[in-house]
């Protein structure tokens, strides 16, 4: 653990320390969010509806009398876990197909890529759009949507690194002295391919954040009353004029975290990459 911080304090990127800095506030904040504000986030008080940032409320109050500050920091739970599971399984399930038809080649690499095709031929949004109306909103569907949809990228990336990798002399060394084949994918090849996807699964995590508050705003994410910064934002809209704080900070939240995972992402890049 020491060895660990000393590491970030001298060698590692300033961009990989500032942006695990606001990701890690932000986790601290959702885990705490109970001590910090004493509010219940979906508790409804019409005598306090819209009442302006003060020292009782410190972010206001919405339409309904619900504490903002609350509801962006118990918000956060649901948007760092849409984040969470939602690159998980598009990074399982790209890695694995990209690993295997890399590696394996032929007729099963052409079945793969093909397959690949069809579905990066659709638009992203438009699909993800498509699978959440039709299996009904909320986290499940939004989970799966992405697990369909965006296994694509990490395939591709994983695939291309396979294929060099596979005629690599270190890989050639492994085959000459008898290795079995599940060792050498798994053991030589496996570690190294995934590198460029692990530094674009920071970068997605942003769009999947960004894409999960959207559909929050359209009506298709998670539903009221559970705290989500893209329901909040939507739900302020229409009071913008008058109680500007009710859309605005959770947008500003958004913003933060999106921007502390970049820059994890440009920090990891240049770890991993160093001639990138």
């Amino acid at each position: 653990m020491n060895n660990a911080l000393l590491w970030l304090r001298r060698e590692a990127p300033g961009s990989l320390v500032f942006g695990l800095a606001i990701a890690l506030a932000w986790v601290l904040a959702a885990v705490l969010a109970g001590v910090i504000t004493p509010f219940d986030p979906i508790k409804i008080d019409v005598m306090n509806a819209s009442l302006p940032p003060s020292a009782t409320h410190l972010l206001g109050t919405d339409a309904v009398g619900r504490d903002v500050l609350a509801r962006i920091l118990y918000g956060a739970r649901m948007d760092l876990i849409m984040a969470l599971a939602g690159v998980a399984g598009p990074f399982i399930l790209g890695t694995a197909i990209g690993l295997l038809a890399g590696y394996a080649g032929g007729w099963l690499d052409a079945l793969l890529m093909r397959i690949l095709e069809v579905t990066i031929s659709f638009p992203y949004f438009v699909l993800v759009i498509a699978i959440v109306a039709i299996m009904g909103p909320g986290l499940k569907s939004y989970i799966i949507s992405l697990t369909v949809v965006n296994w694509v990228t990490y395939a591709r990336l994983v695939r291309a690194e396979t294929v060099v990798l596979t005629n690599a002399d270190f890989v050639l060394a492994a085959r000459v002295l008898g290795y079995r084949r599940r060792r050498i994918m798994f053991s030589h090849i496996f570690p190294n391919a995934i590198i460029p996807s692990s530094v674009f699964l920071m970068t997605d995590a942003v769009l999947t954040i960004v894409l999960g508050s959207s559909l929050g705003f359209l009506g298709l994410g998670v539903q009221p009353p559970t705290p989500e910064w893209g329901v909040m934002i939507a739900e302020g809209r229409t009071y913008l004029g008058s109680a500007w704080w009710i859309s605005v900070y959770p947008g500003i939240a958004l913003c933060t975290l999106a921007f502390g995972l970049s820059l994890v992402a440009d920090g990891l890049a240049k770890v991993l990459d160093p001639e990138a």
